[in-house]
């Protein structure tokens, strides 16, 4: 769970003496091995301060993978286990770009400061005092932009509207019960509760990717983004936020590369064919969004299903993994370990779709013991099961320079 701030160690950290013995605290090594000697050292000279130093110095260590230009900032460790990753929320804020912007649930204010680039009036309210006492701080530390200097923090409750004409963005928490839930009616604030306060405003909704969307009877968009191949939100997007005439997009996001944006307003018409030479895995933000086709369509690629999600074609796309079709096996374990030790294959990569196998339990039994790595593709053609034996590749993505862009609002 982390150490439990107070507003005293926010208003502590937040001073000279607190910058202070944090920049002390950071030359630590804080690892196991020093834990200890470390502990007893910070302990002797800042007293009942000591585990708020460090445990602010470990967040700050552990946030750079997720939060740029992060490295002043203060966290609880549940507010950054939760936080937007900055290139998610920066992607949401370029469509709202210009607008004033209310974040309703802000916590430590990771979506506050992407919007304070773009947006010329920002608001971030929170019922927690100590985060929204760190949003605070964390805004003032964050790189500036048009709405750096006009960013409101204040106390409030997600569920009474305190703020006109402003764009609404909410992040219900996905715990309940200290579980993780898909169950909209359990998120907090309650999803059917948050949509019928703002019944005709403009809103942005960060929900789990897990959500039943179909359940939702939502009438603008849902987007779902991924970043780095990982699948991290949905977002649900009112009519007066969404590109007419769509109701789906899927968003992916990486570091390295250029954003990749599809919606189901994009062409899906793909041919029936043989396999081909290659088999693609789309990104589970392309398939959660159910926009597989619409993919394989601006690709050249087809389904080796209708009714699977694996592609196939002759290419891959730039900045993808892909594998290359080296034999095409009967789904027989007898026949593939006969065939993975004629190959003399030692490691290999198992994925599935469509057929219900266990990928640890049959790596296991097919018992390797060569040199070679493989990948095996086992899936369902119609009704017939079978297992594509490949060899896997990535290829080179289209560099966006820096990889931080995010998509503008088509």
């Amino acid at each position: 769970m982390g150490y439990r701030f107070s507003r005293d160690d926010v208003a502590f950290l937040t001073g000279a003496a607190g910058i202070a013995a944090l920049a002390e605290v950071d030359r630590l090594e804080l690892t196991p091995a020093t834990q200890l000697r470390d502990i007893e050292r910070v302990r002797r000279d800042h007293g009942s301060f000591a585990a708020a130093l460090i445990d602010t110095i470990r967040l700050r260590r552990k946030a750079t993978a997720k939060l740029l230009g992060a490295g002043q900032w203060l966290f609880t460790d549940d507010a950054l286990q939760q936080a937007t990753p900055s290139l998610v929320a920066r992607a949401r804020a370029a469509r709202l770009a210009g607008r004033a912007v209310h974040d309703v649930t802000c916590s430590i204010g990771a979506e506050l400061a992407e919007l304070a680039r773009v947006c010329p009036a920002v608001i971030g309210s929170d019922l927690d005092d100590v985060r929204l006492s760190m949003a605070a701080h964390n805004v003032r530390h964050a790189r500036t932009g048009p709405g750096a200097a006009g960013v409101l923090v204040a106390k409030a409750d997600a569920l009474v509207p305190v703020s006109r004409d402003t764009v609404v963005i909410a992040d219900p928490a996905r715990r309940a019960d200290g579980r993780r839930t898909h169950d909209s009616a359990k998120l907090q604030p309650p999803l059917p509760d948050l949509l019928a306060a703002y019944a005709g405003r403009d809103l942005a909704v960060k929900c789990a990717p897990g959500l039943d969307f179909d359940s939702l009877d939502w009438a603008g968009e849902i987007e779902v983004v991924s970043l780095d191949g990982a699948v991290r939100e949905a977002c649900l997007w009112s009519p007066g936020l969404a590109e007419a005439g769509v109701t789906r997009r899927a968003t992916v996001l990486s570091a390295t590369g250029e954003p990749v944006v599809l919606t189901d307003a994009d062409p899906e018409d793909i041919p029936e064919r043989e396999p081909g030479e290659w088999i693609v895995d789309p990104d589970g933000a392309i398939v959660r969004a159910g926009l597989v086709r619409h993919y394989a369509a601006k690709h050249g690629l087809w389904q080796l299903d209708p009714q699977i999600a694996y592609l196939t074609g002759d290419r891959v796309p730039d900045g993808v993994r892909g594998f290359r079709v080296v034999d095409r096996l009967e789904l027989r374990e007898k026949s593939l370990r006969r065939e993975l030790a004629r190959r003399d294959c030692g490691s290999l990569e198992i994925l599935v779709r469509g057929i219900d196998i266990d990928p640890d339990a049959l790596r296991k039994r097919l018992k390797l013991r060569g040199a070679q790595p493989y990948t095996l593709v086992i899936t369902r053609i119609g009704r017939t099961g079978t297992a594509f034996l490949c060899t896997a590749h990535r290829m080179p993505p289209r560099s966006s320079g820096t990889g931080l862009s995010a998509p503008a609002r088509r």
